[in-house]
């Protein structure tokens, strides 16, 4: 399967656009979905049009949203088989994010979510947010991207039969991401992430983790990463042999630039490869019970 380029026109632009788009429709499933462990319950998932909220508890209905970048349209739809379209287009993230709400409301769901956007540097509020870069093609070519990924993520997890998060898109960061446990507490996160409430993480991370996925950040065509939290001992120097793969100091953690996987002979097994050494480092060095945890 053809991987695709992440570096074509206008594609920084949009991919900025893009990520506050996708932090006002997921604040619609944040505002309306009970809470659920580690925030599982504000992401996004890997459709087969584009990305999706799944199915949101509104009363005795339920609600969808869903970006398809096949028609270039923002589909909300209620079970009463309402549906209200918002055009993915150049437009601004104040527009969208005001034809948003207007199309909740048409369809009788008011929601107030805050209307800023959280975990980035410069936090415009979405009402003051006059970006409108969005070139469709290159959004297509991020979910067929994702598409790819969600694939080879799906079949990792399923080797892990302790405690696994679903492969999910967390707008924050606007990362696809899949998270194992160890089943032992962690302790306090310090927090500090960019204008998100040190709250925030220390519910996400209460929890010792391995965590591994891609964001579109870290190198020209996006980054593939590993990290565990707490990191143990000796985590930045296990050996990890996969081509391309190395520990970013500044993060804290291992990364793979995506333009190594889309070229490789066998992406698939590479990205797998990656997953999986990352893996071991934390799990063995933190003593992990793996006989236990993995299938």
């Amino acid at each position: 399967m053809t991987w695709p380029d992440l570096t074509l026109t206008e594609w920084d632009d949009t991919r900025d656009t893009l990520h506050m788009w996708t932090q006002i429709v997921g604040k619609v499933r944040l505002a309306l979905a009970p809470m659920v462990n580690h925030w599982w319950q504000v992401p996004l998932y890997v459709s087969a049009r584009g990305l999706t909220t799944s199915l949101i508890p509104v009363a005795d209905r339920g609600l969808e949203l869903e970006f398809d970048f096949v028609d270039n349209a923002l589909h909300v739809r209620t079970t009463d088989g309402g549906e209200r379209r918002v055009a993915l287009e150049p437009r601004t993230v104040a527009s969208f994010y005001d034809a948003t709400l207007a199309a909740l409301a048409d369809l009788g769901v008011h929601v107030t979510i805050m209307a800023r956007p959280v975990e980035v540097e410069l936090a415009v509020p979405f009402p003051q947010d006059f970006r409108s870069t969005y070139d469709a093609d290159a959004a297509r070519r991020f979910w067929l991207a994702l598409v790819q990924i969600d694939r080879v993520m799906a079949r990792f997890r399923a080797r892990f039969i302790g405690k696994v998060s679903p492969v999910h898109f967390f707008w924050g960061a606007a990362d696809l991401a899949v998270t194992r446990f160890s089943g032992r507490p962690a302790p306090l996160h310090p927090g500090g992430v960019p204008n998100c409430a040190d709250w925030v993480q220390q519910l996400a991370y209460s929890h010792e983790v391995s965590s591994c996925g891609f964001w579109p950040g870290g190198s020209d065509e996006g980054s593939f990463y590993s990290y565990a939290y707490p990191a143990p001992a000796g985590f930045s120097d296990f050996p990890i042999t996969t081509p391309g793969a190395y520990f970013d100091a500044a993060l804290g953690e291992f990364l793979l630039p995506y333009r190594s996987v889309r070229t490789a002979d066998d992406p698939d097994a590479l990205l797998t490869d990656f997953f999986q050494q990352t893996y071991v480092a934390a799990a063995e060095l933190a003593h992990w019970d793996r006989a236990a945890l993995e299938a």
